[in-house]
């Protein structure tokens, strides 16, 4: 049982540091490169996509091994 606590317990840490980065990475997007991908969407959709892409899978890499290693912080502290 106890057990069982501490994996929903990590599960919950893990899916509220994620969606903490997920909300400052969109809006940090959002201001630095709103106009320009505005003006990208506008100009060529093609380039478009494959920015948006790339943005997409940078998103996941990043943020993954951020939370990783933060998680891994926070874990190391606990023991």
């Amino acid at each position: 049982m106890k057990k069982i606590q501490k994996y929903i317990r990590s599960i919950l840490l893990e899916l509220a540091v994620y969606t903490a980065l997920v909300v400052v990475y969109f809006f940090a997007v959002l201001h630095f490169l709103g106009e320009w991908l505005k003006h990208l969407f506008d100009g060529n959709k093609l380039v478009y996509a494959i920015v948006a892409l790339l943005l997409i899978i940078g998103q996941g890499v990043g943020l993954e091994m951020i939370t990783t290693k933060l998680l891994r912080a926070v874990r190391s502290r606990s023991e």
